[in-house]
């Protein structure tokens, strides 16, 4: 989200990387793991920054462990920090952020692209794939898997690695986290099958390793999402897919695969509970929006192609047969009624979030990649 922001009203980026992760030193303060009721701290002060009420005098700060990513719209203000870092601990002035945290991030004036190329790239090498043909999907949307998927594993260890460092892969990659997902759920006993899945997401990688996200600096700040389901989609549950997407104008900011936890009885109860699900995204999406001095006054479409769905949020009244996802209904309806999110219709073709909820032919699956701002800077425009 920072990112997006950051490509869009044109805030400068640093990167520090403080020597020492963890400090090795005798404590003589008091230490509180859970904060006791009462007690504050003093916030963390830098001369020239002031809370966020205009976006005049944004100051973001990104920290994991020793790694630091500033964004502000003053670029005095990074000087300020670094100097009050300086007196309190050493570290590295990296400069505008090329590599954080394994992920590559490209700048011009059209705005960010982020991607994990050099990661992807040791993945299919570990996995001794790269004379391999390459595929242009992740997943074969003709193949069902399931946990009884031919003989077991001899080494489930290989295939937990894997799965987890796909995982990682997944925070720039939207076009695999479906496939990802789908074969995480395989972990305790990894098949002969679920193994051969997992290649054909590195031979497709083998063809794209260099693509990611972009943030286009003419994008505007408004919010919008896109929910979906597969309903009955796991054949050992019969649970159903959620899968939602949410842009930041033209850019994607945030997604989600994940099988639901209830089993409905048709399809537009699964549908309501995704957007359920996305309806919770909005209002996490706003609050960070508010807290960064950006404001989101217009109601955010959230698109669903499955009509039943958005009409049982525009009925007042819950009939029998709904009972049962009463909660799903209320709080998409209040959030509904105080004007934060506005259901609509998009035809099938045009949901963006099928890709998150089944797997889905080259066609299919390109279009909406497309749709996504998803390239690569290594491909010829």
């Amino acid at each position: 989200m920072m990112l997006a922001l950051a490509a869009i009203y044109g805030w400068s980026l640093s990167h520090l990387d403080v020597n020492n992760a963890f400090l090795y030193g005798d404590l003589e303060e008091e230490i509180y793991m859970t904060i006791p009721p009462g007690l504050e701290f003093d916030r963390l002060a830098v001369e020239g920054a002031t809370p966020n009420s205009t976006l005049v005098c944004f100051f973001g700060i990104v920290v994991y462990v020793d790694d630091i990513l500033l964004a502000t719209s003053d670029p005095q203000m990074t000087e300020n920090f670094k100097e009050f870092m300086s007196n309190h601990f050493k570290f590295k002035d990296l400069g505008v952020p090329k590599y954080f945290l394994g992920i590559e991030i490209a700048r011009n004036k059209k705005g960010i692209q982020i991607s994990h190329r050099k990661y992807a790239m040791d993945l299919i090498n570990d996995a001794g794939l790269l004379g391999c043909k390459h595929l242009t999907i992740p997943m074969d949307p003709m193949k069902k898997l399931q946990l009884e998927s031919g003989p077991l594993l001899e080494d489930p260890s290989k295939y937990r690695r894997l799965i987890g460092r796909l995982l990682y892969l997944c925070i720039t990659r939207p076009d695999i986290t479906y496939s990802v997902h789908k074969l995480s759920q395989y972990v305790s006993k990894p098949c002969i099958d679920h193994w051969h899945a997992t290649e054909k997401i590195l031979k497709y990688l083998k063809r794209t390793p260099g693509h990611g996200l972009f943030f286009s600096s003419s994008s505007k700040p408004m919010l919008s999402i896109f929910s979906d389901a597969d309903w009955a989609a796991c054949p050992d549950t019969r649970k159903s897919m959620t899968g939602y997407c949410l842009f930041l104008g033209n850019s994607l900011v945030t997604w989600k695969a994940k099988k639901q936890n209830t089993i409905f009885r048709s399809s537009a109860e699964a549908e309501y509970q995704a957007m359920a699900q996305a309806t919770c995204e909005v209002v996490w999406a706003r609050t960070l929006l508010e807290e960064f001095g950006v404001k989101t006054k217009k109601t955010v479409p959230l698109y669903c192609d499955n009509q039943s769905a958005i009409y049982i949020c525009s009925n007042p009244v819950f009939h029998e047969r709904t009972k049962h996802i009463e909660i799903d209904c209320h709080a998409v309806r209040e959030k509904f009624m105080q004007g934060i999110v506005k259901p609509l219709h998009v035809r099938n073709n045009l949901q963006i979030a099928d890709i998150f909820t089944k797997p889905l032919g080259e066609t299919a699956f390109q279009s909406i990649l497309d749709k996504m701002n998803f390239n690569s800077l290594y491909s010829p425009s």
